[in-house]
């Protein structure tokens, strides 16, 4: 006959030599699903620190902010209806506008006015001489409408681009001047617009 199979106590764990309040605690071991946790939290946060901060794969609120306050700001440069010099200088400095209008430029402009506004067929835009003024509203005026010397001169724009691509290309061409710099530059003609 086999022997009935003995239980095994539980070992009582052992208590810890300090007393507080009267109090004694035991000296148990963590659970393994808290360890488990424990330890897959730490690992999460070390994946969640590199993609958000080191490596750039998460967008951070203040860019995500600052794309929406472009887009916010390209929009209402885009609606507004009178074009003066400094609508257009604003445009110039946002980089949505800018953006647009250097695609606008190596589609239509390119050709004449070569890859870096430096010149060929048509006028150098980013040297210190202008031919029809050296003010935003003359650039306005001679990309929408075209040069005043209807034989040698560029032609219109305005039917061909519309309104937009014309505000956005010539915010691109001043967007390699500053007020100052350009209205420092000498002119050939006076200015057609002020």
């Amino acid at each position: 006959m086999t022997e009935p199979s003995k239980r095994k106590e539980p070992e009582q764990p052992e208590m810890r030599p300090h007393v507080y309040d009267g109090i004694q605690e035991y000296d148990n071991r963590m659970p393994n699903w808290w360890l488990w946790t424990f330890y897959l939290t730490i690992i999460f946060s070390a994946i969640y620190w590199f993609t958000r901060y080191d490596a750039g794969f998460i967008k951070m609120e203040e860019e995500k902010m600052d794309a929406f306050i472009a887009e916010v700001e390209e929009a209402r440069l885009a609606a507004r209806g009178d074009i003066n010099a400094d609508t257009l200088w604003d445009m110039s400095r946002n980089e949505g506008f800018v953006s647009q209008g250097r695609t606008v430029y190596q589609n239509y402009c390119m050709a004449c006015h070569g890859e870096n506004l430096e010149g060929g067929i048509g006028n150098n835009l980013v040297d210190e001489q202008w031919v029809w003024g050296n003010t935003p509203m003359s650039i306005y005026e001679v990309v929408a409408n075209g040069s005043p010397d209807r034989m040698s001169g560029m032609q219109a724009w305005m039917g061909d681009l519309g309104a937009q691509r014309v505000n956005q290309v010539v915010a691109y061409i001043l967007s390699y001047h500053d007020p100052e710099s350009l209205a420092d530059a000498s002119t050939e003609n006076d200015p057609i617009a002020e």
